[in-house]
Order: structure tokens, then C-alpha cells, then sequence
């Protein structure tokens, strides 16, 4: 519970994070799984909290260590039917190995963005989170520690394929490779090469060199491919001007396999015009032009300076769209229109003419569709935050209701004349209005269609109160929503709405559900009765006869599976529905997954020749190990907690108040600068100005009790029996197997050499046969025993599910 006393909405319920990981596991399923699905993969990327999820500290939903969850479709046998299996892995960030491999971190490496956007936070906490933040990442960097933070990326938003790579994404460093269909993480790709590769130039790569080359490998959640090129293109924003750098990365891979002439890769050219240092998620890229939007919700610790916080949202101020030719981003046109924020752009398109005289064909305009919000109160709700109340009086022509709708953009890229040409009206926004009233999210398309004019776009809604209420509270889909953009931009075109304002289909949800119109432009999938979805994912079908022929994924959870107090009941599962994309009626097939799937943000289709085309890899990314240690297998990610021996059992006895003294004392830096002795103890301890004696009385006093193998003797009785039975599960033994946890860690702490291997190995049976039937000792052991388990037994060379 948090310090109100109220769980917060973005850590409980479905939205809680989960704690098992599954290597790939063959899942039951009804219906028809279609055989276009036959050696793809479906994967969503989001936050998943590795530690403190909810301990009254800030929270966001934004926040937490990027976890794939993810279901295989694999080849069954000679007769080609197909076998859906779940797999569910940590991405091997260098914070998450850092977080699970430091035994006295007790709150995350990273600030929470809801201190950064809380306007209540003082700027005492703010600096201090930041400056921690900051001290954490050089610490680790010392000798002795485990794991050094190179990138402070989580890798937690979203998911895509280019040239033979899946590639895991977040604003906050470079894309993270990852394996499919395993989901085993690789290394971190720099725009020429993943760590671990031969560099061709290491000069070539995202951020370039230079005191900040850091912070321009910074890259969007949201990389465009292009599906004819097959260029990905991406754009890296930074704290300082020009604030935007681009870069295009063509495709390699196949090209030079074949000797194709191959484009040179373009990293790290500055975008000019952008106002400030902004929160910018995601652009939009046609087949010939970008966009980048320099909205008015900034992203900049000089906010600080005019005591504001780091995120701030202007409604005062105006929003501004850069649109330049692909590869000439030192040409931007700027428009400019009333303040809003934008979170994800569907797609974007040209508009060509053919020119009468020249009789050439000439690029008239781009167009953009986006999910338009008139506010920024989703960046505050999903902190569980009250949106700010503005400072300054927002003027008549800017103020709007509180909404979230699917907007077409045109932006007028006719030839200005010789006497407009240094005049701004020249850039003009031809259309700017929403297609549909009803609130929508998480757009997505068919891929073949990217970047060329589209007929249909995939979204999120909710069918029984407006977006910005539901987002109060928490994002939570009961319906999926299937746009005809082509139709409603036609009819808006022939009869223009009110520019900003104005929208073309103006029928709420309600009467959109009960439509049996053939041909309606919108047709909406609605969910039964506390089941909730999550982004939508089109899969086409083999010769299909129109752009919707195909199939909707999406991860469906029931949440009459929630106990009275909101948390799910042990054993809650979710599904992954399988949605006729053509009627938006039909369910043709449901997979059974073994454990939910918390609701999080984006993920994607992998089709069977992007798994079988990826690149060959080289090595994966895993857990350090030190000569104290073991290592846990292949594939299998989950905190182990170092044998720490006496100085941080010592460290824990002391209780350091929080401050900035136990910075130093908790973090994985002093971890791994510790010695086997007081000497070292003393003198880290007295650079802080703490007491020692304490420390050095509880090495010599420490008592020791006897080994409780005749317990653990007792208990792997107990299990075999029950294995043997094939009885329900078994609560009572696993509460004896937590009091033998609990009473072997005072002598973990003080065996020393093979006495210590000796005992691990001793009830590390006994947690084996439990993991074998899928229970959790985590969940009936208090917090403290839960700590002490990491410590004792995830060092085995079994798994341990946590």
C-alpha cells in the first residue's frame, strides 16, 4: 500500500508486475489458429518492476524494467499444425543486472518519472533522486563491481524487426537486441553493430563521439521501417541544441549477402528549429519525409532553475510539426497550431500531383494521422497524479474539452511563390480535425501499408465513459476499434469540419456498438464482462482479398480473477484472442497462456520469415558471475542475490535511516568494493561518518546455528509424497519449506568454504521439486525470508522462479 493508503492503480490488479519466467512452454488453445501463423511469434514489450513495486515511494506507469512476453507458434509435426507455446523473459538491461546483482539496493537505480513530473516534488527530492542516480552510474563503474551501467536505457516500451534483428526499444539509450523466439537479450545495437560484434567504425555509431555522445544515442521508443527500403529510420532527443539529432540505418544484412548496392548508413544529423528540450515519443515518416513534432510539454532539467518540474506541460503555448525530405533534415518547413500533446502517430503518407506543364509528379503535401490529446493528464494519471492546474489563462481559441481522438493532419508542401517564400503563412495545416469522437489509443496498421496512404487503422477504446476519465484512473481496454480512415478522410475533405475542433463521425461509442451497417467506417470489438485488452496487432492472411483480411492479436485478461482487495488471485491467466480483423465480431481462436500478462504498452508481429532470418548470434547477454557464485542457466533471468558474507549482513543489521550516507552503504558500487575483513569495512563506514563498533561486534558474535538438514530431510519427504500422489497443491509444506529457508541463512552467513556449498545444496532440493510443480515460495514467504532465498538459493545451477 502506499503512503495514502490506497494501492497504486498502475502496480495492482492486472497491472501489477509478475514475478515467474517461462522458457518456452507448449500452451493449450481453442479454435483455429490460422496457418499464416505457423513459425511467427508475437511479442509485447513493458515495465515490470524487478524490486520495491509498491513500498509508498513514487510510481509510473512508464516505469520498471522492460520484460517480453511473448507467444510462439511453432511447427508441430509433418502434418504442419501449429503449437502456440508462451515464453516470458527480463531484458538484460545493464540497470536490471545491476538492480538483481546488488544484495543492499533497496530502491531503484533510476528516479520514477512521477517525481520528475509531480509538481509537488520538492526540488530538494528531485536533485537528490537525480544526483543518486547520477552517483550510482559512476560507482559502478569502479573496480570490483559486477556490473557497470554504460546505458540507463530499461528497454521497456515497445518491439520491432529490421535487418535480421528484433529490437527492443525506449527513449532513454539505443535499442536492445533480443533473440527470437526465445527472447534471450543480446546486446545493445549502436546503428552499425550489436556489443559484441566487429565494428566496422566505431566513430559510426549512435551519439557519435564527444563529452555527449551518451545522450544522442538516446533513441525513440518508436523507429520507423520502412517496408520498401527497409531503412530504419529514428531520430535521438537530447537536454541540449539543437535538442534533435536523425539518423536513417539502411539494411545490411541480406544486401550484402546478395551484393546489392547498399545506401551509406546517415547517424546523428542535427534536426534545426526545435524550440526547447522536449518529452518527444514518437514522429511520423512518409516514403519521402519525417516530421518531427516539437510539442509544448517539455522534457529538461533546466526546469529546475524556474522551479518547475523536469516535466512540464504549457497549454498556453503552441504546437509546432517539422516536416523535411528524408534525407535533407537541414531543410525543415515548421507549422504551427494549438497546444497538444501527442504520444503516437498511426501513419503518414504523400499526397502527389502531376503537374500539368512539366507533366512530372509533384509532391503536394504530407499527411499524418495521430492519437491527439488536448492535454497532458496521461503523463500525471499514469503516476497517479492530479494534472496541474495552469498557471496562465489559456486563450478562447485554445481551450478544448478533455479528450483523446485519431486526428488527420495535412501539411501543405506546395512551392511557396518568390514573394511568400520568407513568410510563415506559406506553411499551412490544410486539415487539421478528428475523424471519430470516441476515444482512441495505441494505433497500429497493417505494415505493408506503412507509410503509404492506408484504408484501415487499429486502435484501443473504452465504451462506457470518455478517454481522459479512464485514464484517471487507469488505462483499462474493453473495446477494440477498427477505423476506415480512408472513407472518414474522404467525407471530411468533401465537407470540412471546423478546423482544430471539429470532427467527422461524431457518434459515440455506444452507438457505434449497436450498428449493424455493413459498410459502417468504424466498427468496434467489444469485450464480455470485466475482460480487458491490450494493443491490437494485425496479422495478414496469405492472399488475402482486401487490407483487413487478416486477424487481430491481443492479450486478454479476465478480471473476475481479482480478489476483493483489487490484487490477483494466485493462479490468474491471461489470454492471447486471436480476432477476425475483416468483421471485428468473431474470435477464431484463444491460447491459454500459464500465468498472466500484466497490461502493458507495445508489442508486434514476427512472422516466420523474420525468425528464421535473423542474424547469427554470436553470444547472449546473461547474469555475472564471480567465483562466489553460480550462475543461473541459459535463458533463465532472475535476481540472484551474491553470497555477501558478513559485511552487508552487517549492513543490513544496521538499519541505515535514509539519507544520503546510506546512498553509499546501499548501493552495488560498495557492494563490490567490500573486502573480507573490518579493515575495509572501517574505512568505507568512517568516510561516512558512521559508528563501527557495531559492525565489528556483529562479526565476532554472530551466533551460528546448526545446519536443519534433518527439517529439510523431513519436508523433500513430504514433497516426493505428493509428487508421487499427484495431490493439489501443497500450502502446508511450502510454509515449512520457508521456516527451513529462513532458519539456514544464519548459517549461510557464517559457513565458510565447502560447509557452505554443502548446506545450499542441501535444501536447494527441496526448492527444485517445488519449482517442478510451478508454486512460488516468494508468495508465502515474508519479504525479509523472500531476500534471504535470493541469497541461499538462486546461486544453484537450477531455477529458482521467484
Amino acid at each position: 500500500m502506499r503512503k495514502g493508503g490506497h494501492a497504486h492503480p498502475y502496480l495492482s490488479g492486472n497491472f501489477a508486475p509478475v514475478r515467474q519466467i517461462q522458457p518456452l512452454k507448449p500452451c493449450s488453445h481453442t479454435g483455429h489458429i490460422p496457418k499464416e501463423f505457423a513459425g511467427g511469434e508475437y511479442v509485447r514489450n513493458g515495465g515490470n518492476p524487478v524490486m520495491n513495486e509498491d513500498l509508498g515511494r513514487d510510481a509510473h506507469w512508464f516505469d520498471g524494467d522492460g520484460m517480453l512476453s511473448g507467444v510462439a507458434f511453432q511447427r508441430h509435426n509433418e502434418e504442419e499444425t501449429v503449437q502456440p507455446a508462451f515464453v516470458n523473459q527480463y531484458i538484460l538491461t545493464d540497470v536490471y543486472l545491476s538492480t538483481v546483482t546488488s544484495s543492499c539496493l533497496e530502491t531503484p537505480i533510476l528516479p520514477s518519472i512521477a517525481t520528475l513530473v509531480n509538481p509537488l516534488s520538492p526540488l530538494f527530492t528531485i536533485v537528490f533522486r537525480i544526483f543518486r542516480t547520477i552517483l550510482l552510474v559512476f560507482l559502478s563503474h569502479l573496480p570490483g563491481s559486477r556490473q557497470p551501467i554504460k546505458k540507463i536505457s530499461v528497454a521497456n516500451t515497445s518491439i520491432l524487426y529490421h535487418d535480421g534483428r528484433a529490437l527492443a526499444t525506449c527513449e532513454s539509450g539505443p535499442p536492445m537486441q533480443v533473440s527470437l523466439p526465445r527472447l534471450e537479450t543480446v546486446g545493445w545495437f549502436n546503428g552499425n553493430g550489436v556489443e559484441g560484434e566487429d565494428i566496422r567504425d566505431e566513430k559510426s555509431v549512435f551519439g557519435g563521439d564527444g563529452l555527449l555522445s551518451f545522450m544522442k544515442e538516446w533513441t525513440t521508443a518508436h523507429p520507423r521501417v520502412d517496408p520498401k527500403t527497409s531503412e530504419l529510420i529514428l531520430f535521438h532527443s537530447t537536454f541540449t541544441p539543437p535538442y534533435v539529432h536523425y539518423s536513417i540505418v539502411p539494411s545490411r544484412y541480406k544486401r550484402e549477402q546478395e551484393k546489392i548496392f547498399t545506401r551509406a548508413a546517415r547517424l546523428n544529423v542535427p534536426v534545426a528549429g526545435v524550440s526547447s528540450a522536449k518529452m518527444m515519443h514518437d514522429f511520423g515518416v512518409s516514403s519521402t519525409h519525417t516530421i518531427i513534432m516539437d510539442l509544448p510539454l517539455s522534457l529538461d532539467p533546466l526546469n529546475l532553475a524556474k522551479n518547475q518540474p523536469v516535466v512540464a506541460y504549457d497549454p498556453t503555448s503552441r504546437s509546432r510539426f517539422g516536416v523535411f525530405p528524408r534525407y535533407q533534415p537541414d531543410s525543415v518547413r515548421w507549422f504551427e497550431t494549438n497546444a497538444c500533446c501527442i504520444f503516437h502517430t498511426a501513419n503518414s503518407w504523400d499526397t502527389t500531383t502531376i503537374n500539368p506543364v512539366s507533366k512530372l509528379r509533384e509532391l503536394q503535401s504530407v499527411n499524418m494521422l495521430a492519437c491527439r490529446l488536448t492535454s497532458a493528464s496521461l503523463v500525471f494519471s499514469a503516476g497517479d497524479l492530479a494534472a496541474p492546474v495552469p498557471t496562465r489563462a489559456i486563450p478562447n481559441n485554445q481551450q478544448e474539452d478533455e479528450q483523446c481522438r485519431l486526428y488527420y493532419y495535412e501539411f501543405s508542401l506546395s512551392r511557396p511563390s518568390i514573394f511568400e517564400f520568407g513568410d510563415k503563412s506559406c506553411n499551412s495545416i490544410t486539415h487539421q480535425w478528428a475523424l471519430s469522437a470516441i476515444p482512441f489509443e495505441f494505433p497500429s496498421l497493417r505494415t505493408s501499408v506503412s507509410m503509404s496512404a492506408p484504408k484501415y487503422i487499429y486502435g484501443c477504446s473504452v465504451s462506457d465513459s470518455s478517454f481522459g476519465a479512464a485514464l484517471g484512473r487507469a488505462v483499462k481496454i474493453d473495446s477494440l476499434v477498427k477505423i476506415d480512415v480512408e472513407t472518414l478522410i474522404a467525407r471530411g475533405r468533401s465537407s470540412p469540419p471546423t478546423q482544430i475542433t471539429g470532427c467527422v463521425d461524431k457518434r459515440e461509442m455506444a452507438e457505434i456498438l449497436a450498428s449493424s451497417e455493413p459498410e459502417d467506417p468504424i466498427k468496434a470489438f467489444k469485450m464480455p464482462k470485466h475482460w480487458y485488452a491490450q494493443e491490437p496487432r494485425f496479422v495478414p492472411r496469405e492472399n488475402g482479398e482486401s487490407e483487413d483480411d487478416g486477424w487481430l492479436l491481443s492479450y486478454v485478461f479476465d478480471e473476475s480473477q481479482l480478489a476483493d482487495d483489487g490484487e490477483c488471485k494466485p493462479g490468474a491467466r491471461s489470454e492471447l484472442w486471436i480476432i477476425d480483423a475483416k468483421n471485428m465480431t468473431d474470435v477464431v481462436g484463444r491460447v491459454y497462456l500459464p500465468q498472466r500478462v500484466p497490461y502493458g504498452l507495445h508489442g508486434n508481429w514476427f512472422s516466420d520469415e523474420d525468425v528464421r532470418g535473423q542474424r547469427p548470434i554470436r553470444r547472449l547477454r546473461g547474469l555475472p558471475t564471480t567465483k562466489d557464485t553460480v550462475g543461473t542457466p541459459s535463458g533463465t533471468h532472475l535476481p540472484v542475490k551474491n553470497d555477501t558474507g558478513k559485511f552487508e549482513y552487517a549492513m543490513r543489521k544496521l538499519r541505515f535511516p535514509n539519507g544520503f550516507s546510506s546512498i553509499f552503504v546501499k548501493s552495488n558500487a560498495i557492494v563490490g568494493l567490500r573486502k573480507r575483513g573490518s579493515d575495509a569495512t572501517e574505512s568505507l563506514v568512517q568516510s561516512q561518518g558512521q559508528v563501527v563498533d557495531d559492525i565489528s561486534h556483529l562479526f565476532d558474535t554472530t551466533p551460528a546455528p546448526a545446519a536443519p538438514s534433518t527439517k529439510i530431510d523431513t519436508v523433500s519427504s513430504q514433497l516426493e509424497q505428493i509428487e508421487a500422489t499427484d495431490q493439489p497443491p501443497f500450502r502446508k509444506v511450502r510454509k515449512d519449506l520457508a521456516s527451513v529457508v529462513a532458519s539456514a541463512f544464519p548459517t549461510l552467513i557464517e559457513a565458510k568454504g565447502n560447509n557452505r556449498t554443502e548446506i545450499i545444496e542441501q535444501f536447494t532440493d527441496v526448492i527444485e521439486q517445488e519449482v517442478a510443480q510451478e508454486q512460488s515460495v516468494g508468495k508465502i514467504v515474508s519479504k525479509r525470508d523472500t531476500a534471504l532465498c535470493h541469497l541461499g538459493v538462486c546461486i544453484h545451477k537450477k531455477t529458482y522462479k521467484s
